[in-house]
């Protein structure tokens, strides 16, 4: 059995189509394979380490942490993304600090804060209760009145949130238009803006920077009762941590 896992192992580095076989079989084996995968994870790429953190999640062994706590370290950010959100997924004692390492790191390489990698600690960072988003009395309260499974917020109060989480200093990364529908959730088509913020500006320029962008792009949006929109936002402590 040793070598037969150490052989799916090697396999999932293989993305022409061997890997998912592997990827399927060792999820199958169960925590049985993880301390193979953690000992094999050195030798493997960076798409293997990808399929391997997808092991550990569907596994869900937590002796899989300190191994996914060494990724936060690895020179591919994707690889760093993935294993920042599965600590938090799967719930990994310890993961904080070296979560908020990863996040520094992040920022002193000039990582801008709306691309995914950081996004993603956040995410995680949130999930382990260690961070806090700041969601204004106004934005808080139209939230409620939508549906508890909604994406969102309902897209008619786009431009009050939008000025909310602006008048209370917050920076609007992004917007996300959903459609939903009998059949499903949809993400909408974005408006074709393609804005990016200069991260080395005062935070003051990029609150209101961001309130103009996001107020163009809900205005272009798609309307109607079926359309929600959610918004990513940040904090001036997420571009300025503590440490």
């Amino acid at each position: 059995m040793t070598t037969h896992i150490e052989r799916l192992i090697r396999q999932l580095d293989d993305s022409t189509g061997p890997s998912y076989d592997a990827r399927a079989e060792l999820i199958g084996i169960g925590s049985d394979a993880i301390p193979a995968i953690i000992d094999g994870l050195p030798s493997l790429g960076g798409f293997g380490q990808l399929t391997a953190i997808e092991v550990f999640e569907e596994v869900g062994d937590p002796h899989c942490g300190p191994a996914l706590i060494g990724l936060l370290k690895s020179d591919d950010p994707t690889v760093r993304e993935w294993a920042a959100m599965a600590l938090a997924s799967l719930d990994i004692d310890g993961a904080v600090e070296p979560l908020r390492r990863a996040y520094r790191a992040c920022l002193e390489r000039a990582t801008p804060p709306d691309w995914s990698e950081p996004d993603g600690i956040r995410w995680a960072l949130t999930e382990l209760g260690a961070r806090s988003p700041v969601v204004p009395p106004l934005t808080a309260r139209l939230r409620a009145t939508a549906e508890d499974d909604a994406p969102g917020w309902p897209s008619a109060h786009v431009t009050e949130i939008i000025n909310d989480l602006a008048d209370h200093a917050q920076v609007i990364l992004c917007s996300q238009f959903w459609r939903v529908g009998a059949d499903g959730t949809y993400g909408v088509s974005g408006t074709g803006l393609d804005w990016e913020l200069d991260w080395t500006a005062p935070w003051e320029h990029l609150v209101e920077e961001s309130r103009t962008w996001s107020l163009l792009e809900a205005s272009e949006a798609p309307a109607g009762g079926n359309i929600f929109v959610a918004p990513t936002w940040i904090d001036r402590t997420d571009l300025y941590p503590e440490r």
